[in-house]
């Protein structure tokens, strides 16, 4: 399969950043998208949205959607995921403008040294036993950041976000995207950023192409085109992108590899695709022989120093938590392999993401001018 490295000069943090410059807004040292700037340079529109569409990456709008339909039609250009090509690390990044190596969010299941704990930090529920967190926020406590919102709004600018997870909760497409038509009638200049889960939820369920992920899809788009049916002559820019792609996975269990797990000092992390080891004093040539004999064809095994020069989750930052979050060796993923920690996890998904792939990695910029 082919593979490729996330370019952080080309990318949804990118995108964060051209957003931010349009409002005057305060903007992390990063540059900005030429896709999108070519686009806000035509004139000053009075909104401006984001809508992103959960893992509905380049190949998945490729081979799920008619060539002349109206995302292919409308589509600017193909740029990169950040990585991992994750949900937590990517829509925090183009939620912050920030690179994982800035924010912290690593993934789906996080490492934090101080706690000597595991988090899930999307959902702040301990990731070996489900609990939920109550006497903080982990993520936000200890990898806080500004979002872009809020970096917009104390520039000056109405800002607003129109998702599930955000007052007033919106909670099917529908009414996300309702809450984007009537925010837009609003005579103020604004920024709004909206999410939906899908086509990711799908996918992972029953697999990128199949059937049902064909329905989810061609749905979603035919909703943003009835969207933008009734925001014509708003003088609206509509951004829709993913946060990463999806791929369809062979997925195999760690605790079916005893000479790999007896050199653990606890249950992996991060992601299945670009996996996270803490490995106990005195293992670390043991377990180095152990993974590559298994895994070699599948994964790439990088020691922690190695992936945090790599510049893989970004450039390196100053204060940045990579050196206390990775543990002691990252494995990412090169091909359809995906390794869980444990059988009843491994089955849980067909469609994943966090990896390399070319379709994890290459996602859309579509623009509608309204």
């Amino acid at each position: 399969m082919n593979t490729i490295l996330p370019d952080y000069n080309n990318c949804t943090v990118n995108l964060a950043c051209s957003i931010l410059k349009e409002f005057g807004a305060k903007c992390p040292n990063h540059a900005t998208l030429p896709a999108a700037d070519a686009l806000l340079q035509k004139k000053t529109y009075k909104n401006i949205v984001i809508l992103l569409l959960d893992a509905m990456g380049q190949c998945v709008l490729d081979r799920n959607l008619d060539a002349d339909g109206f995302f292919n039609h409308h589509l600017v250009t193909t740029y990169s995921a950040i990585f991992p090509s994750t949900t937590a690390a990517a829509t925090t990044s183009i939620d912050s403008a920030l690179c994982p190596s800035e924010h912290g969010w690593l993934g789906w299941d996080c490492y934090f040294s101080e706690l000597n704990r595991t988090v899930t930090v999307l959902l702040n529920r301990d990731s070996a036993t489900g609990e939920v967190i109550t006497d903080c926020h982990v993520g936000h406590t200890y990898c806080p950041y500004k979002s872009v919102h809020e970096r917009i709004r104390e520039a000056g600018t109405p800002a607003y976000i129109s998702m599930p997870y955000a007052d007033p909760y919106p909670n099917t497409f529908d009414l996300v995207c309702g809450r984007i038509e009537q925010l837009c009638t609003l005579g103020e200049r604004k920024y709004i950023y909206a999410y939906w889960d899908e086509p990711d939820t799908t996918m992972h369920k029953t697999g990128c192409y199949s059937e049902a992920s064909k329905n989810v899809i061609r749905g979603l788009e035919q909703r943003v085109r009835t969207m933008c049916e009734k925001l014509a002559g708003t003088d609206t820019l509509l951004f829709v992108t993913a946060d990463h792609g999806h791929m369809d996975s062979t997925n195999v269990a760690l605790s079916d590899y005893p000479d790999i797990m007896e050199c653990l000092l606890r249950p992996t992390f991060i992601e299945a695709r670009a996996v996270g080891f803490l490995v106990k004093p005195g293992c670390k040539a043991q377990f180095e022989a152990a993974f590559l004999s298994h895994f070699s064809d599948s994964f790439q095994l990088m020691t922690k120093e190695d992936a945090i020069t790599s510049n893989l989750f970004g450039p390196a930052a100053e204060g940045s938590r990579l050196e206390t979050m990775l543990g002691d060796y990252l494995a990412v993923a090169t091909d359809a392999l995906s390794l869980y920690p444990t059988p009843e996890r491994a089955r849980r998904h067909i469609g994943t993401h966090a990896g390399l792939t070319e379709d994890e990695m290459r996602i859309p910029l579509v623009a509608v001018e309204l």
